[in-house]
């Protein structure tokens, strides 16, 4: 079975890898979404006030623009960095196959996290009514929920990538109270 040469960056991944990739592509995955659907007990809140992170979910006719980052040729750095990403994506993610494509048309095996819906940190939508609050006031070890909404809606306009979802939610973060 051949390794796969690449990770699909669609939050944090698009700004802080927390690894050099050998190469980046901006790619797409059609059939997915990008969606704070997921809590986050670690990285933007506490067990106690989990924040919430952004995950994919699949919506037919929907797609998800997002960075495919080429990993460290096959080795000890290549596991390296599989295993910090596998512990940073921990609280409720999944490692999964996905194929996005390449502005030049090209398909990639890639590897990205996905949170799972039978993990208890899935919200899904129904926790949606509590979304903007959650964004605005919870904080974890790597820091304000607030900021990690606003690096990824900034992230995603410096590459042109257009997300009404992330924009909106941004958009009214920014609004004053």
């Amino acid at each position: 079975m051949k390794e796969i040469d690449w990770v699909f960056g669609y939050g944090s991944l698009l700004w802080r890898p927390g690894f050099e990739p050998l190469e980046t592509r901006r790619a797409s995955l059609a059939g997915w979404a990008r969606r704070f659907w997921q809590a986050s007990h670690d990285h933007r809140g506490t067990p106690q006030a989990p924040g919430r992170v952004v995950t994919l979910v699949p919506m037919t006719g929907s797609g998800c623009e997002g960075l495919a980052h080429r990993l460290p040729d096959a080795g000890p750095e290549r596991e390296r960095v599989l295993a910090m990403l596998d512990h940073r994506e921990r609280d409720g993610y999944r490692r999964r196959t996905v194929e996005p494509r390449t502005a030049d048309g090209r398909t990639l095996q890639a590897i990205t996290w996905v949170a799972d819906p039978r993990h208890a940190s899935w919200i899904g939508s129904a926790g949606d009514e509590t979304l903007i609050h959650t964004l605005e006031h919870a904080v974890g070890q790597s820091g304000r929920n607030r900021d990690y909404l606003l690096d990824l809606a900034s992230t995603l306009s410096r590459l042109g990538i257009d997300d009404p979802y992330v924009s909106a939610l941004a958009d009214a973060i920014r609004l004053p109270d």
